[in-house]
């Protein structure tokens, strides 16, 4: 069938997202117009390998054992994702949400979905971007950073919590509730990542905002959705995935004043961190004087049509779709105004 686009479909991957990024590329797939666009997909294995799919092949491209498969040169990953059209990266955490695989794509100058590679490897290091946050006036947690040879330190009092620097889907997070516990929740996020945060506890209500665009329109915010945990202590990686472990309530039970001004904030935070494409911005309004506190960026969230990212938007006039044609015209554009730039 011509004048389909050609799209790849990059998904699993090394971290440990790697079922939530299958989960959210089956939902991709099913929801791209067959009539629209021809679409190759690219399972990258927790070990590393690299398989190439396309109808009913299934062909290994890259091991990272003592064996190997050998293929024609035309057959190779790196050959396939440079002759495509655009790339959609649904890759979540290390290894494919922190600017290693954007890099790949820069090098292939080929056109993909979501943040570039500085935007992607500054959200993915929360130590990083809540400093670049600070600096263009968001309000964020205080964070304590511990690294390699550092003991473990809390200098906000009880509770807190414990998280790797750069990792998500709350693994390896724990909420600390006393000194005793301290040094056992930092060992437990120094097994994920040499850097590990103490951010102090903000209590309120947690709220997520949906962001889309790039640099001219302006980008744009969804409506903001408050999480209900449904009775779990904090938005652990249970409530976030398990059947009714969570309850999204689309606009939340807030002035709009607050609203607005986490809308605003959602976008601020996306452009100064030099986004595009895509982004979930997570924020906590606090109980005690309604302050806006943003938390972090998501560049590639969870995306399956039931993830919140895509529930914000539907809620916001914009189905899943639509959402994920928008995604792709904005990567072309990108690549297209790029194109011009001399090096």
């Amino acid at each position: 069938m011509s004048g389909r686009l050609r799209v790849a479909l990059l998904a699993g991957g090394r971290s440990s997202e790697h079922e939530i990024s299958l989960a959210s590329a089956r939902s991709v797939l099913e929801a791209l117009d067959p009539e629209r666009y021809e679409v190759i997909g690219v399972h990258i294995a927790r070990d590393g390998t690299w398989a190439l799919e396309s109808g009913d092949e299934h062909v290994l491209v890259r091991r990272t054992g003592s064996s190997s498969v050998p293929m024609r040169a035309e057959e190779r990953t790196p050959a396939v994702l440079g002759s495509v059209d655009v790339v959609l990266p649904i890759l979540h955490g290390p290894f494919g949400e922190d600017g290693t695989v954007q890099g790949l794509l820069e090098l292939l100058d080929v056109a993909y979905v979501g943040a570039g590679v500085a935007a992607s490897a500054l959200a993915m290091d929360k130590d990083l971007f809540k400093k670049v946050m600070r600096d263009s006036g968001i309000p964020v947690a205080r964070h304590h950073t511990i690294r390699l040879g550092d003991d473990p330190a809390n200098p906000f009092g009880y509770p807190v919590f414990v998280k790797p620097a750069r990792l998500g889907s709350s693994v390896g997070i724990s909420k600390v509730a006393n000194e005793s516990s301290l040094a056992e929740a930092v060992a437990l996020a120094r097994r994920h990542d040499e850097k590990v945060l103490v951010e102090e506890f903000v209590e309120g209500l947690e709220v997520e905002v949906g962001v889309l665009g790039n640099r001219v329109p302006a980008p744009i915010a969804s409506l903001p959705g408050a999480i209900d945990t449904l009775g779990h202590d904090w938005y652990d990686f249970a409530s976030k995935y398990d059947a009714d472990g969570m309850q999204l309530v689309i606009p939340p039970e807030l002035p709009q004043e607050t609203i607005d001004l986490i809308q605003q904030r959602a976008v601020e935070a996306f452009v100064a961190s030099e986004c595009e494409g895509l982004a979930r911005v997570d924020f906590f309004v606090r109980a005690s004087d309604g302050e806006v506190v943003l938390n972090e960026l998501n560049t590639m969230p969870g995306f399956t049509a039931t993830s919140v990212y895509a529930k914000l938007f539907e809620a916001s006039g914009i189905d899943y779709a639509e959402l994920l044609d928008r995604l792709i015209a904005l990567a072309l554009e990108r690549h297209e105004r790029r194109s011009s730039l001399e090096y």
